[in-house]
């Protein structure tokens, strides 16, 4: 027999443990001889050592067998030992030092593997005289103990996967008793880590003013041991978050309700963007009534002053694509704002792409509210048109210079816009305000509390717009 992890035992064939019992009946039944009792015993022992499977031997100190049970009725077991296993037993004789090994034999059914235990046996003086060996059949519970292990390794590698994925999401379980304590939770939860939640109630973690449609939901499942969903608010820092709780009763094997098993979905950003949405939609419906307003003003004016209808329709297709400019970069930015230099560009952007620079810009960055966005490009876009028919953009010695700056000091903190046109024929003040006039005098002033001084020197028309912080989106960035 060819042992592996560890040597066995050969186990000697068991002498026929009934020699030296005399057996006589009388009558048909067994009479007990002298000493009958021990016999009895020993029988009883042997039974129970063969139900349990166990080889018990003895070996002297040659190692030749002076005693053995075998539960197959057998001399010894199919393969003698092997020298490993020889090895190991003459170790013991020598130290006096029992050992435990374990080795493969083959047994009628098959490899085997056994379970070893050498014993030293000694002698009246005191001396070893022998070895005493058990050896049980271990195969089914090491096949059982490798199951085991792989069971729990592939338990290991799911449940590892499964929090991996609860990291990486926005959801939370979470498990509670009977008496509503947290007993196990995957994520930190309502602004608090793991250790602060597990082995606590609601009462102790959630803020007051949140507690009550928390705890109703729970009791709610616990007491009808029905599933319960519903949305929450938790104040956490100085920020609220929204949960979309889903709670399931776990019930015992009696089926009662033993306690709840709970998920946390993390659904802030959704109520941030319902809110936002419905923001967007009062606002669309207030800014169209506005909308239609302007152009209704645009178009009544403008046709007070054409000429034809023939210009009518130029002047106030020019208009309303001024007027569209603004609104897609409004709509580009989802209505929160437009920077001011993106502005400028897109209302003199037919004429920045000519060949020779005629515009220069500079300025801070600056973000302006989208109402001052629209009243000023349709401010920018009169002015652009003024210089192209009788300004700077009229001829190329023409320039036009557009520079915001930052004027913080002072009661109310402003942004300062200076229009300036150089180079171009010379300008004289015209006999009436025209539509443009107005709406960059008039409508500036009104829709934005602006202060507006439009002027036309002999140099070239020049326009200083100046706008007060509450139309800005957020503070100007000055770069240091």
């Amino acid at each position: 027999m060819t042992d592996q992890t560890r040597p066995d035992a050969g186990l000697p064939g068991r002498k026929a443990a009934t020699q030296g019992r005399a057996r006589e009946r009388l009558g048909g039944k067994a009479r007990a001889q002298p000493g009958a009792g021990a016999e009895h015993g020993a029988g009883r022992f042997e039974s129970a050592l063969r139900a349990a499977r166990l080889y018990v031997f003895s070996q002297d100190k040659t190692l030749q067998h002076t005693r053995i049970h075998s539960p197959r009725d057998a001399q010894t077991l199919p393969e003698p030992d092997g020298e490993d296993i020889l090895a190991i037993k003459r170790q013991v004789l020598e130290s006096g030092k029992p050992r435990n090994v374990e080795a493969f034999y083959a047994m009628p059914e098959g490899r085997a593997l056994f379970a070893i235990d050498i014993d030293p046996t000694f002698g009246p003086d005191g001396a070893v005289d022998g070895i005493t060996c058990r050896a049980i059949d271990v195969t089914g519970i090491r096949s059982l103990e490798r199951e085991q292990q792989r069971l729990t390794a592939e338990l290991g590698t799911t449940l590892q996967r499964y929090e991996t994925a609860l990291r990486g999401s926005n959801v939370t379980v979470f498990t509670h008793d009977r008496d509503l304590r947290y007993t196990s939770i995957s994520n930190p939860l309502f602004g608090r880590d793991v250790r602060e939640i597990v082995g606590y109630i609601d009462n102790e973690i959630v803020p007051a003013e949140n507690l009550a449609a928390i705890a109703a939901l729970k009791q709610a499942a616990l007491d009808s041991g029905l599933p319960k969903d519903g949305e929450v608010r938790v104040n956490e820092g100085a920020g609220i978050r929204w949960y979309d709780l889903h709670i399931e009763p776990v019930r015992d094997a009696a089926g009662t309700v033993a306690g709840l098993t709970c998920t946390a979905v993390d659904i802030t950003e959704r109520k941030e963007g319902e809110a936002h949405l419905r923001l967007l939609m009062r606002e669309l419906t207030h800014r169209s009534k506005n909308l239609l307003a302007v152009i209704q003003a645009m178009a009544r004016q403008t046709a007070r002053r054409a000429g034809s209808i023939d210009g009518f329709l130029d002047q106030f297709s020019a208009r309303l694509q001024a007027l569209a400019r603004s609104h897609d970069l409004l709509v580009q930015e989802e209505w929160h704002g437009v920077a001011l230099a993106e502005l400028v560009r897109s209302q003199l952007a037919p004429y920045l792409d000519r060949s020779g620079s005629q515009i220069a810009l500079e300025g801070p960055p600056v973000m302006l509210r989208p109402e001052a966005a629209q009243s000023l490009g349709l401010a920018l876009h009169e002015l652009a048109i003024n210089a192209v028919k009788f300004g700077a953009l009229s001829t190329p010695s023409g320039r036009i210079s557009i520079a915001w700056t930052w004027q913080p000091r002072g009661q109310r903190p402003t942004v300062e816009i200076a229009w300036t046109e150089t180079g171009g024929p010379e300008v004289g003040a015209p006999v009436q305000r025209g539509f443009g006039s107005l709406v960059v005098e008039r409508n500036l002033a009104r829709a934005l509390e602006a202060g507006v001084e439009l002027t036309f020197d002999r140099e070239g028309v020049r326009c200083r717009i100046t706008i007060p912080e509450t139309q800005l989106l957020r503070p100007v960035e000055t770069g240091g």
